[in-house]
């Protein structure tokens, strides 16, 4: 039985692990905190899950493909961590990424319902229409419940007997697919994973070039008793304002308010507290103010920090580091949704090279999927 070593246990290290160990590896998983971690990028409340892409038709091709892979998860784990929502995309001026996703929807034959104003108004009273320059609804799309995937994960991997290890690398070796840790262990298999999040520039220079941590900030809000029920039926929001616009997840399944912004900051060290200013919650706040109504008499609960680790255009880097090792990183805060998808297409490209070379152009939304990478799947998902 060939072996697996992953470095790193958040959705991308589990969910490679997941695919490994269905693929007929011995995995390991090493991570240098308790899996869920807490400092994970991956362990919030929700992800999003959406087919809008603006321009980027390679990511929203890739949206059913990722549905069909978190349902072979759900199916495997006995439960669904999935809440529908749809999609409302508003913007206070002309904007490219509301005329480009409306664009690339209607020609892939989704169906988007263009809104004004008064439509805001009358179907979300909980919003202010004001300002509005264009809006479009688009009944696909939904919430991933973010930490109790992660959750799902590791108890899937216990149950498949995959040795999940605490532990701090210091020094990754691509060449022998090997980990030094900080103990002084070395760890060898014969396929390597590096899926650190932030961390991982830290561990790979070439990478250190391409991707870097970054700090978001987040709020969790309890809206007030009148908006609550209208909350828990609302799509996501992206609001897309050209001076600090922000994205709203519903109050799904138990899970609170939260609002966050498009932006991602010049960078962030990961090892740096998760707990976030009152200026810097202050300032999400400012932006939501002028779309959510009487945000004043909404309650906070919670702000916090979330580390990510960005490319420069927001494209993942899923590739190799020589014969026995494979990088994942560059997820930023759009990777999640395709974790289980990823994971998979990981583990088919293990052990194929002509797919390991063509995977990172797929994954980077610039070319469609090789011939067979998603054949299984469906395959999978048929039966």
């Amino acid at each position: 039985m060939r072996s697996a070593l992953i470095l790193g246990g958040g959705v991308m290290g589990l969910s490679a692990a997941w695919a490994l160990s269905r693929a007929g590896y011995a995995v390991r998983v090493v991570e240098q905190d308790p899996v869920p971690n807490p400092r994970g990028s991956s362990v919030d409340d929700h992800r999003l899950i959406r087919h809008a892409y603006g321009a980027a038709r390679g990511y929203m091709r890739m949206i059913d493909p990722a549905h069909a892979a978190w349902s072979l998860l759900f199916q495997e784990a006995g439960e669904t961590a999935y809440v529908p929502t749809g999609v409302l995309a508003l913007a206070n001026a002309p904007n490219a990424w509301i005329t480009d996703s409306r664009a690339a929807l209607r020609a892939d034959g989704h169906a988007v319902e263009d809104l004004d104003a008064a439509a805001i108004a009358t179907r979300y009273p909980y919003l202010s229409a004001d300002g509005l320059a264009d809006a479009f609804h688009l009944p696909s799309g939904g919430v991933l419940l973010a930490r109790r995937i992660v959750e799902m994960l590791s108890r899937i991997l216990a149950r498949r007997g995959v040795d999940i290890r605490r532990g701090h690398a210091t020094a990754v070796d691509p060449a022998r697919a090997g980990l030094l840790l900080r103990d002084g262990t070395r760890l060898q298999a014969d396929l390597l994973v590096v899926a650190a999040g932030p961390w991982a520039p830290r561990l790979l220079p070439d990478l250190a070039t391409r991707v870097r941590p970054t700090r978001q900030i987040l709020v969790r809000l309890a809206p007030p008793p009148e908006h609550e029920a209208a909350w828990q039926r609302a799509p996501m929001l992206l609001d897309l304002a050209e001076d600090g616009g922000f994205y709203a997840v519903p109050p799904v399944a138990g899970t609170p308010l939260k609002i966050g912004d498009h932006r991602f900051a010049p960078t962030g060290d990961p090892d740096a507290p998760r707990e976030a200013t009152a200026a810097e919650a202050a300032e999400i706040l400012d932006f939501a103010r002028p779309r959510i109504l009487g945000l004043d008499r909404y309650r906070v609960l919670s702000a916090a920090a979330c580390y990510y680790d960005v490319e420069a255009e927001e494209r993942f880097v899923l590739e190799r580091l020589g014969d026995r090792a494979f990088v994942m990183s560059g997820f930023s805060g759009h990777g999640f949704k395709f974790g289980a998808l990823l994971g998979l297409a990981l583990a088919r490209a293990a052990g194929d090279a002509s797919l390991a070379d063509s995977l990172p152009g797929w994954a980077a939304g610039a070319t469609p999927p090789p011939p067979g990478l998603l054949d299984a799947l469906q395959q999978e998902n048929a039966a």
